[in-house]
């Protein structure tokens, strides 16, 4: 598959496009914009290996538009002709049609902003206009009805902290983490430049007048760190939040005494990732969690007034829609708080990545989530994509009795900035008044995230300055 355009903005959003048409590798394509004064011509030339397709489209934009505007309107009329030739010549449609960005509710909201579309017909725009399904158009609707909680405040932020450590790797994963036997011997050297950078942080907050609103550990499992080195590390953070979360994935790291010093340092909400309640699916993707200790945890959990977050998969390897619909169905007997629906990805650098993953009717059980919890009483509240999510799908998060997420939402939808500490992490500074965000990233490995700590910090405080 090779894809040539004139204008190189459009280069990786033509093969994001092309990757989730799964294109024959014979298949060529080649673009060409002419533009005369506010008029732009698009011609495509596709080429299956044996015959030309040519088509050619021709589209005027508004003449008082921002620069940034005219670029972003552009492009998004662009990918929808290419999904239209694609789909025309490939006999194949796809759930979020032209969309290939991360966030289709920011999209929805921005263009809600910026007075492009009107809320109350924003579903019908999605599904006409970027050829999104039509259950997939109305879930956006849904969910920015269910992110009332949205504060655009430039003094308003989200403290993010990283433990990129699993107790093992799941097949499936392809995140900076580490397996926590190799690392072991340097978590408390980790943790010494962790604490050290969210001390300089401080600093930055203070001088700053920072309002910190939510805090979030994520990782990687941050339950693997000991009750001891859980504590150590919660005693440097004293922010009065609305919501403080750590993430306690993986129900053999749970422990009643962890559980203990999370609930004295004052945090408000915890997850617990069962991912399927099939052992066999667990074995076959390198855990050996028991459903025993998903129930275990979550008991301890609800007797100590967490809040809980349970994660599951759609698309498991060797899992079917009846297996997936009694995951489901425990979920419901559970009633978490949160339950997030992802689709499996199969990324660069996972385990199933050269195995070769089979899609099991991984869109029926997507459809079947998400009509099943809401009518059980759950609504959706964020959603994002990834790269190379089977069926080209989507992952949701639902939530019950008003227990939204803030962290979640104010980070997909990147409306608050985000100071983030510790390997791997992205801090986000989001400047709402001239719609713009920088985002500056911490080194991946914890090895040298030890080594540069002097270097990471001075670099966050001229960030942040």
């Amino acid at each position: 598959m090779a894809i040539k355009t004139n204008i190189q903005d459009y280069q990786q959003e033509f093969e994001n496009l092309a990757i989730l048409f799964d294109m024959p590798q014979t298949f060529t394509i080649s673009h060409t914009e002419i533009e005369q004064e506010n008029s732009f011509s698009q011609t495509f030339l596709l080429n299956d290996g044996t015959s030309t397709i040519s088509k050619t489209f021709t589209f005027t934009l508004p003449q008082n538009l921002t620069p940034l505007k005219t670029k972003s309107m552009k492009k998004r009329k662009v990918k929808v002709y290419l999904y239209d030739v694609l789909s025309q010549k490939l006999g194949k449609t796809l759930p979020w049609g032209s969309l290939t960005g991360i966030r289709p509710t920011k999209l929805a909201r921005d263009m809600i902003e910026s007075g492009e579309v009107k809320e109350s017909v924003v579903a019908e725009v999605f599904e006409k206009e970027l050829r999104l399904s039509r259950d997939k158009a109305k879930l956006i609707p849904l969910i920015l009805k269910n992110q009332r909680c949205i504060i655009r405040n430039d003094n308003l932020v989200d403290l993010y902290i990283n433990i990129p450590v699993c107790p093992t790797r799941c097949f499936y994963c392809s995140f900076i983490s580490n397996e926590l036997s190799r690392v072991k011997d340097k978590l408390d050297s980790y943790l010494d430049c962790l604490i050290k950078e969210i001390s300089a942080l401080k600093t930055v907050i203070t001088q700053k007048a920072y309002i910190v609103r939510t805090i979030y550990i994520g990782g990687g499992t941050p339950s693997v760190l000991s009750a001891s080195q859980l504590d150590r590390l919660l005693n440097e953070l004293s922010f009065q939040v609305t919501e403080f979360t750590v993430e306690c994935g993986r129900p053999d790291t749970i422990t009643a005494d962890k559980l203990d010093v999370l609930q004295k340092h004052g945090v408000t909400r915890i997850s617990i990732n069962p991912q399927t309640f099939c052992e066999a699916t667990l074995k076959r993707i390198g855990r050996q969690t028991k459903n025993s200790q998903v129930l275990e945890a979550y008991s301890l959990a609800l007797e100590r007034g967490f809040k809980v977050n349970m994660d599951i998969i759609a698309g498991l390897p060797g899992e079917k829609l009846g297996i997936f619909k009694r995951t489901i169905k425990t979920l419901l007997d559970l009633q978490p708080e949160n339950i997030t629906v992802h689709t499996l990805s199969i990324k660069n650098g996972s385990i199933l990545k050269g195995e070769g993953a089979v899609d099991n009717g991984v869109s029926q059980m997507v459809d079947y989530a998400e009509k099943t919890l809401l009518a059980a009483g759950y609504k959706p509240y964020y959603l994002y994509r990834q790269k190379h999510q089977l069926g080209g799908l989507e992952n949701v998060g639902f939530f019950r009795d008003e227990n939204v997420c803030i962290f979640n939402i104010d980070s997909m939808e990147e409306t608050n900035s985000i100071l983030a500490c510790g390997a791997g992490a992205m801090s986000k500074r989001i400047f709402n008044t001239q719609n713009r965000i920088e985002r500056q990233s911490n080194p991946k490995f914890i090895e040298d995230y030890i080594t540069r700590i002097d270097e990471i910090i001075e670099k966050k405080k001229e960030f942040f300055k």
